[in-house]
């Protein structure tokens, strides 16, 4: 809203607007048609101005409807009013810039507002335990019921394990097999190297989303086009230092979960101690594979006799 020039009134408003079907005719997303729409809605229960500026002309049956009410209807382009005009779509960019930390890490990034933003981290013990975090956050907030979890193979690789973790990741949602919508952004818990792992994988399945990394100690983003230093102070690297937080607390967690429940299972045979269930996994990589090794196979290992093996086959 302006008076003598000015803006005295920034409102916004959020316009879900429909897709229809190749063939449909109009195509409702066209900006004309979305305009149309807010403009038909916002009028519907308020009173009328002397004009609306615009940035597009709406559909013409809406600016007849608008100035039989005596309203005109300009879409100015010099001059006072066109600049009032530029003005207002900045703001509308922008969504309240400080107060919309996610609009201003969009804008930022040089994206769409990502609303939806699902945060990836790796971790094990010495290639041990290994497991995979994804969590999701919505307009800046967690949404843990969208919160994913995986065992990964047991490897000292973290470069692997991202490349692992984000192809399982994107092969569920290129197949249908992912009951949450599609993110607008995914942040990686790591610098260039886990960055450059994860597009490996959407590249090698096919998924179209915008990917970041932000790197630890130094809050570094490093995006495609290389490395960002951004201010500490910025909303927006709030925001990805969140979700960053997040994926690492929630891999840690289930680390621990399955780190415990390997000791459990191990040391629960007789004759396998710490120093021995080391040994064994180290050879072998995960407790999976102790179960189907043979008892020649576990005898190699340092430790393990006779007994000890047919013990192990025997509890696992």
């Amino acid at each position: 809203h302006s008076e003598r020039g000015q803006l005295v009134d920034r409102d916004r408003h959020r316009l879900d607007a429909a897709v229809m079907d190749e063939g449909d005719d109009p195509t409702p997303n066209t900006p004309a048609a979305v305009l149309s729409a807010f403009l038909t809605q916002y009028y519907a229960e308020r009173e009328f101005p002397d004009a609306v500026l615009l940035a597009e002309r709406p559909d013409d049956d809406v600016v007849d409807w608008l100035e039989g009410e005596d309203v005109a209807v300009r879409v100015p382009g010099a001059g006072r009013e066109a600049k009032l005009v530029e003005l207002a779509l900045k703001n509308a960019r922008k969504r309240g810039g400080r107060t919309d930390p996610v609009g201003a890490l969009g804008e930022r990034l040089g994206i769409d507002r990502p609303e939806r933003i699902e945060g990836f981290d790796v971790s094990h013990a010495s290639g041990t335990a290994a497991v995979g975090s994804n969590v999701c956050f919505v307009d800046g907030s967690a949404a843990t019921s969208d919160y994913r979890r995986k065992k990964l193979a047991d490897r000292n690789d973290d470069y692997a394990n991202m490349r692992e973790l984000v192809r399982w990741r994107a092969t569920r949602a290129i197949e249908g097999r992912d009951d949450r919508p599609d993110p607008d952004l995914l942040l990686i818990d790591g610098g260039e190297g886990q960055l450059g792992a994860a597009r490996d994988a959407l590249a090698e399945i096919g998924w179209d989303v915008p990917v970041v990394a932000l790197a630890k100690a130094e809050e570094i983003v490093v995006t495609p086009d290389g490395p960002r230093r951004w201010p500490d102070d910025t909303s927006e690297l709030h925001v990805l230092q969140r979700v960053r937080d997040e994926a690492h607390r929630f891999a840690v967690q289930y680390h621990q979960t399955v780190r415990d429940e390997v000791r459990t299972v191990l040391d629960d045979v007789p004759g396998v101690g710490p120093e021995t269930r080391k040994r064994l996994l180290r050879r072998f990589g995960s407790v999976q594979n102790v179960r189907d090794a043979s008892v020649e196979d576990l005898r190699d290992v340092d430790g393990i006799g006779k007994t000890t093996a047919e013990r192990l086959r025997d509890r696992l």
